[in-house]
Order: C-alpha cells, then structure tokens, then sequence
C-alpha cells in the first residue's frame, strides 16, 4: 500500500466527543480534534511538531494581524494550500521519499526497531545491555506508524555511532509547545513562526543530501526556515514488503546543522555573547525549579525560551480569551542511550518585570533552601537517599508554588507566604526522617541531628548563610546578625 502524508488519513486522533478517527495533515484543523492518538508519547510529541511544520510550510501567519485573525480553524483552507507539496510526502516510490535519503541506499538494512529511541543498539543488546532500551519489539510496521517514527528520529535523533549525527537540536532536545487548551488546532496554531510559504526544493529530501563526510554545515542563511522542523540529520531509507515497513537501510554522515535556533526549543549560553546551545531534558521530574529560562524569562540573561513562548508572552496571548499552559517534553538521554521520557505542564501566567524577578526570587529562595536542607539530613541520610529527600521537597511545594502565581500577576508580594510554606515542608521532611533515630543513635549523634533542625530552622528566619541569601532574593530584611557570630 502506497501512502502519501498530505493527502491520505494517516493520524490517529481523539475527538472531543471521545470517539477516535484518522484524518489528514489538514484534517487537525476540524475545531473537533482534541488531541492526538499515537501509541507512544515521543510521537504524539513529534507530530505536533510536523503539523506545526507542515503550516509553516504551506499557509503560515504573515505577522500578528494575520495570526489573530486566522485563529478559527479551516480545514479546507489548510488543506488546498497544502496540496501543491504533496509530491513531496510519498512515504515509499522511486521518486523523492518524505524525509528520506534520495540515493537507494543499497544493502539489507536493519529492522525497524532501530527507528525507536530507546531500541537496543546492536552493541548493547549484544552485551545484554538493554535495561532501558528495548529490543526486538516490531518485526514490521504499519506505513503511518513507521512515518511518524521516522520523523521522529530524524527530529530528535541522538548519538548513533561514527557518523551518524544528531539532530538539529542535539540528541534529545527539549521540546515546549504553547498549548491555549481549545484543543489540537489552537496547539498547533499558536507555535506556528511567522513567514513566508516554502517550496517544494526547500525540503531536504527533494535535493541530494548535503552530507557532513567532508565538514560541509547548513546554517540557517542556507535554507528556508521550515527546514528546522523537517531536518535530515540521518541518511535513511525505509525499506518495504507486503507486511508493511520491514527495515531500514542507513549511512553515516548526513546534514550536520550549524547556528540554527529552532523556534521550539530552549536554549542556553555559557558566557555572554557565546553561541546558543539546546536545553536537554533531564530524567525526574519537571517542576517549578525548572521553569527560569524555559517557560519564563530569566534575569541572568544566558536561558533563554524558545522563540514561540517569548512570541506568545510578547504579543500573542493578549489576542486569546483564556491563558495557556507550556507543554514541556521530550528524551533525558545519557549519549546513545534513553534514560527517560518527559512530558509535564507548566502555567504561562502574563508577569510583568517585576513580576518575573520575583518569581525568580521565589525559585532561587527554594533552591537555597533546599540546599539547606540537604546539608541538615546529612547526619541523617547518605547519598541518593538524601537526594530524595531534596526532590520530595520540590515535589511537595509545588502545589503551593502553583497557587501563588495568580497572586503574583496581580502584583501580591507572596514571599512571607512561600517562606512560611517552605519552612513547613523541609521541617517535616526532616522531622520524617531524623526524629526516629533520636531512639537509636548514641549522646553525640542525637546532638548532632537536633543542632542540625535548629540550625534549618534558624535558616526560615533568615539566619546563616542559607538564610542570608533566602531572604536577599526574596527582599526580605534578615535579622541583624549576632555580635561576635559569623554569617
């Protein structure tokens, strides 16, 4: 069976009525579609990637008058524009193959598995290796499944052994999508750059791969800026029989990518005036802590959001009724290898200046903290064990964190407020742990436990070094210091 991406139903998607259906590219913008349905979160988290492209590509936004006007969903509009590519969107053929390599690519190839992130590579699953990573799970793959796995890869590729480059954005780069919750469209939408249509010659596979073998690099001067949503990191070329996509054929050295800032991504610098480097998931959980530099503005100036999210707070969201969340996802991965798969939320609540540096005071005051903390539980606990003392902390202060931001907004100064809520946190924590050994533990050591709560909670009151600085970035006023007692 022969498919082509724009003009056959290939995407699995829920309704919002609950009922499930496949539509076409064009097809997402019925206001219907709530969300997707891949069997798998990185494709989901790929696909809306690629529809984004996909609009960029046929039917974009000119600026902002145009944007706000096109809210409303047309799916017939999207799909006439989008017909004029379809040429470029066979997945299989002689001709030129959607994100393929446009030379046959001759051999027997590898099974499909190896289109999947976290697959066993060779070596590992040789060594037994495997214990993230998957092995042998597909024998064969149906054609939209096997597509949507190839984007994938291409998108988020990792390291993949001599010559096999990474992605765009580096080997598992960090994903936000803007999210004003109205359903896929409204998604999609709001993460789409401003430009001009694309044309066919503009997409990699419609030209011979400019391979790295050499040294060669595509900058963003080089191509339409729809290729950092269809770039080709990887030579490939899917292989094909009766049952579906049995294989993949591969050579090293495809397009190695220079100075592109893909507008869905984060990215941070080492110094000031240095290049801009991708943010990277890392594996645990994704809260407040995180959000400086990737869902809001941080005031050290070297994190910085991605390009869609600054669009969003600078012009967009005051052109839509209801305020949006930060879709935060993608690969935590450790060189070739996955080490976990995140997908987590984060509010996008309007914040003028000074909102923004208190936020940043209340994030820097719970890492303080928190480093407090973890020097408190040091007669207690060792190692990971401490470690998890510190991570519940973050986990259990989130609520509260959450719940302030609309104070915030409003202008509120929340920082008693947080104090309080953080003191009760790590106090209980530390009680949770250290109060039982009061039983066990020998006259030093109990000494030892209770000067180290006095000590933490000294640091709530803004005493010691950790106090000190807790309330500077709250601008709070510390007690005076002690005579004859150091910081």
């Amino acid at each position: 069976m022969a498919l082509n991406l724009i003009t056959d139903p290939w995407i699995p998607v829920r309704m919002k009525d609950g009922s499930t259906r496949m539509v076409t590219p064009a097809g997402v913008s019925d206001g219907q579609v709530a969300a997707l349905e891949w069997p798998r979160a990185d494709l989901n988290l790929a696909c809306m990637e690629l529809l984004i492209g996909l609009v960029l590509m046929a039917d974009p936004p000119v600026d902002l008058k145009d944007w706000s006007a096109r809210q409303a969903p047309d799916s017939s509009r999207l799909s006439q524009r989008s017909l004029d590519y379809a040429p470029a969107f066979e997945l299989l053929g002689g001709g030129a193959r959607f994100m393929q390599d446009r030379a046959e690519l001759e051999g027997a190839g590898d099974g499909v598995n190896m289109l999947f992130i976290d697959s066993a590579g060779t070596s590992t699953a040789k060594k037994n290796a495997d214990l993230m990573p998957h092995r042998g799970r597909y024998d064969a793959l149906q054609h939209g499944l096997a597509a949507m796995a190839l984007y994938t890869l291409q998108a988020f590729a990792p390291s993949g052994g001599a010559g096999n480059r990474t992605s765009m954005r580096g080997g598992g780069p960090m994903v936000t999508l803007v999210d004003p919750g109205e359903g896929l469209w409204s998604l999609i939408w709001a993460n789409v750059p401003y430009g001009t249509p694309a044309t066919m010659d503009d997409l990699p596979w419609m030209r011979a791969t400019r391979t790295s073998q050499k040294g060669e690099v595509v900058s963003h001067e080089d191509a339409h800026p729809v290729e950092a949503f269809f770039g080709m990191p990887r030579r490939l070329r899917l292989i094909g029989d009766e049952r579906g996509i049995v294989g993949v054929r591969q050579r090293p050295y495809g397009t190695n990518y220079a100075g592109w800032v893909h507008p869905c991504a984060p990215y941070y610098q080492q110094k000031a005036g240095s290049e801009h480097l991708p943010v990277h998931p890392k594996p645990g959980l994704f809260g407040y802590r995180n959000w400086l530099g990737i869902a809001y503005q941080d005031s050290g100036g070297l994190r910085h959001p991605a390009q869609m999210v600054m669009e969003w707070f600078a012009h967009r969201l005051h052109h839509v009724e209801d305020e949006a969340t930060l879709l935060v996802a993608g690969w935590a991965m450790a060189n070739m290898s996955a080490q976990d798969f995140i997908w987590s939320r984060a509010p996008l609540v309007a914040l003028d200046l000074d909102g923004l540096d208190r936020l940043s005071g209340l994030v820097k005051a719970a890492q303080t903290y928190s480093s407090a903390l973890r020097r408190a539980l040091e007669p207690v606990l060792e190692g990971e064990a401490r470690e998890a003392e510190v991570e519940a902390f973050f986990a259990e202060t989130q609520a509260a964190f959450d719940g302030l931001l609309p104070r915030l907004a409003e202008g509120e100064d929340v920082a008693q407020d947080w104090l309080t809520e953080m003191r009760r946190v790590a106090l209980e924590l530390f009680d949770r742990r250290a109060l039982p050994l009061l039983h066990v533990h020998k006259l030093e050591k109990k000494a030892e436990i209770v000067a180290r709560r006095g000590q933490l909670a000294a640091a709530f009151k803004g005493y010691g070094k950790y106090g000190e600085g807790a309330y500077r970035v709250l601008e709070m006023m510390p007690p005076p210091r002690k005579k004859g007692k150091a910081a």
